[in-house]
């Protein structure tokens, strides 16, 4: 991923050149990891860029951020325009983008209530694993790391401090020359990988887990459960041990950045037919139908620039 091409960006409620935005080196947010985040993506399609479940996206944003206390300081309404005005003004088709609020500067205690601030960013990006690991899958392997259980901190908020266990966890699998890391939680069971969920598939049935194995409730993840459902592929949501994940006929992972990304391998063990197998084809192609427009039974789903009617938060 590069921020090379990253153009405008709204920060604090004005637009601005990305390369003009400074923080104080006192934010809190810094210091701590004190803020929320989310990662949406606008994809091209027929009538032009359109986000994709972007009201699903602010309501998880302003859900992370009441459970640390945190009131996002602009309407919902307010920072769907904002992210309209990010993709248009910049002329993005495709790209990727963060949204972020943050405890800025003003104090360095641990309980400091600072002034927050909110970023919107936008740049170029295709897939967290490239168009190759989309076609034929990555190498992944089981983390030393252990997922941090709810008892520990909310595992269904999207907070910036707690992705440092994703940060080791992945830099761990890379130093052992591995595409991707999943995760145990307290219990030993399968939680998610390092920034996306998991899902398995055995004798026909799709199998994924939900909060009670520490997992971050996926947008993607759910896009998914959905695709499946119109498709009549029966669907169980339970917990999955690592028996599960070594007897599966395939592996796939999901998440905004990820998109749908098939695992071909676990710590040297094969999965299935050693890529992309016939289930992950076929919800990795919906999934991207649905995105790019081409779903007219999910065109609730998308969110089309420039239009500038604000959408529904459902």
């Amino acid at each position: 991923m590069s921020l090379k091409y990253m153009g405008k960006i709204w920060l604090n409620g004005r637009m601005i050149q990305a390369d003009e935005a400074r923080v104080s080196a006192a934010t809190h947010g810094l210091h701590y990891g004190t803020g929320v985040f989310e990662g949406t993506r606008s994809y091209m399609t027929g009538r032009g860029p359109a986000l994709f479940r972007l009201g699903d996206h602010i309501k998880r944003w302003f859900a992370s951020a009441r459970v640390y206390g945190m009131e996002i300081p602009y309407s919902r309404e307010q920072l769907i325009e904002a992210t309209h005005e990010v993709v248009e003004r910049n002329g993005f088709g495709d790209c990727y983008l963060r949204h972020l609020c943050f405890y800025d500067s003003g104090s360095l205690g641990i309980r400091a209530k600072n002034p927050l601030g909110a970023a919107i960013l936008a740049w170029p990006w295709s897939n967290q694993h490239g168009d190759k690991g989309l076609e034929h899958g990555v190498r992944a392997t089981v983390s030393p790391w252990r997922k941090f259980s709810s008892s520990m901190m909310p595992t269904t908020a999207k907070a910036s401090g707690q992705y440092l266990n994703s940060r080791l966890a992945v830099d761990e699998a890379a130093s052992r020359g591995f595409d991707e890391a999943i995760l145990l939680n307290v219990e030993g069971d399968l939680a998610e990988a390092s920034v996306a969920n998991i899902f398995l598939v055995r004798d026909g049935r799709l199998i994924t887990n939900d909060e009670r194995s520490s997992i971050l409730m996926g947008i993607t993840r759910n896009t998914i459960l959905e695709l499946a459902r119109d498709r009549r592929i029966p669907t169980e949501v339970r917990r999955m041990s690592l028996e599960d994940l070594f007897t599966a006929d395939e592996i796939f992972l999901t998440g905004t950045a990820s998109e749908v990304v098939p695992v071909r391998e676990v710590d040297g063990a094969r999965i299935g037919n050693g890529g992309r197998g016939e289930m992950t084809a076929e919800l990795q192609a919906a999934y991207f139908a649905a995105t790019h427009g081409l779903d007219a039974r999910r065109e609730d789903w998308l969110d089309y620039v420039g239009q500038r009617a604000v959408m529904a938060v459902r």
